[in-house]
């Protein structure tokens, strides 16, 4: 059974307290983008003053002491509330039920399912995974039954389960995006959709979605127009400019944005003398991604008003904290649940913990806390030998 908690909020907290002078109010995440911006004239704005984080009026009731909850399509409102910002990435849990039996996945904020394809895909030729100094390469090509035999064998389980479940679509082109999303549109248990843009897109010569404004937003645009579910867009770290993806997908109708996916990478069979992957190349996850993703949230974050959810090498509370310092409103767990699958469960109760000792009545008072006060110029204009 899913814990049911009973929030206090800073205002009733406030009110039982003692009366203090007035405080600064917090600047919202939404509030990273002005009205009518755009992605050109983000970089000009006006100083702005990053959140406060003075200590807040901590409530003494019983139940969860922190106000967790995000909203992750806000303009869809009660579309897709989680109770907690930690949700369970594409990949580790499969489809939720592999692990039902080892982990309370109730207790998560959501459940982000592997990627689902429009047929059934059978996977790369082995070996699919290869260690990496703090990290893994995979190339599992993503293995699934098909976006049919998804819905007939898990929809009806999802349907019975209180948390969140996200489906993680892939597509080489649009018009199978579009026809698996009209697949999974109105289907019980379905909260909403992830988009996968680290796909190769077979109209523009096998360029990734990802990797092309243009590309990126005529895939959101399209399956944006297939479904009302709430829909995220997962950005690929390969990018040239992050930026440019990220104001796209927004533009072209993204709920929220997933940043980020993993980063081409090679790893060496030395006793064989070739490639240690069966595709020679594989995707960068775990620790040793972390500062290329938290890069990416930092960028995406100043110049997106929608939400953002942060993945990449997350292991402990300390980089929970970092994403959302850097911009994120909830974090994912993937690589690091392969070896402890109950490691996002634990995180949940160490943010709460960690907010409760800070004094703060809910996570959402340090999103953007190190964000600049002026939008910065984008890291491919110059990192290592910037002025």
């Amino acid at each position: 059974m899913k814990r049911k908690h009973t929030i206090i909020t800073a205002r009733a907290a406030a009110a039982r307290a003692p009366k203090a002078p007035p405080r600064p109010a917090i600047i919202p995440s939404s509030a990273r983008r002005l009205p009518g911006e755009t992605f050109r004239n983000t970089l000009k704005d006006p100083p702005r003053p990053p959140p406060p984080l003075e200590p807040e009026p901590v409530p003494v009731e019983s139940g969860r002491r922190v106000d967790l909850s995000v909203d992750l399509a806000p303009k869809r409102p009660g579309a897709l509330v989680l109770d907690v910002p930690v949700l369970a990435a594409a990949g580790p849990y499969g489809y939720g039920v592999e692990l039902m039996d080892s982990v309370d996945i109730e207790q998560l904020g959501a459940i982000c399912t592997r990627a689902t394809t429009l047929d059934a895909r059978s996977g790369n030729p082995p070996p699919r995974v290869a260690e990496t100094p703090a990290g893994i390469l995979n190339s599992i090509g993503l293995v699934n039954p098909g976006v049919v035999a998804v819905l007939e064998r898990y929809a009806a389980t999802w349907a019975g389960w209180d948390v969140p479940v996200i489906v993680n679509i892939a597509a080489e082109s649009v018009d199978d995006a579009v026809t698996i999303t009209r697949r999974l549109d109105g289907q019980p248990g379905i909260a909403g959709i992830e988009l996968n843009l680290s796909c190769p897109d077979s109209a523009n010569g096998g360029l990734l979605f990802g990797l092309d404004a243009t590309s990126a937003a005529r895939l959101t645009r399209a399956v944006r127009g297939a479904t009302d579910l709430p829909l995220l867009v997962k950005l690929s770290p390969g990018a040239t400019d992050i930026r440019r993806i990220a104001a796209a997908v927004a533009d072209a109708g993204a709920d929220a944005i997933s940043a980020c996916n993993t980063l081409p990478g090679l790893a060496i069979d030395r006793q064989r003398r070739r490639p240690a992957l069966g595709t020679a190349y594989g995707g960068l996850s775990g620790p040793a991604l972390k500062p290329v993703a938290l890069r990416v949230v930092f960028e995406v974050a100043q110049v997106v008003d929608i939400p953002i959810v942060a993945m990449g090498g997350i292991t402990t509370l300390d980089d929970v904290l970092d994403y959302l310092m850097a911009g994120a409103d909830a974090v994912a767990v993937g690589t690091a649940a392969l070896a402890d699958p109950a490691l996002p469960v634990r995180l949940i109760d160490d943010l709460e913990d960690w907010c409760v000792e800070q004094g703060l009545t809910t996570h959402r008072a340090i999103v953007g806390a190190a964000l600049p006060a002026r939008r910065d110029r984008p890291s491919i204009k110059g990192t290592e030998y910037r002025p």
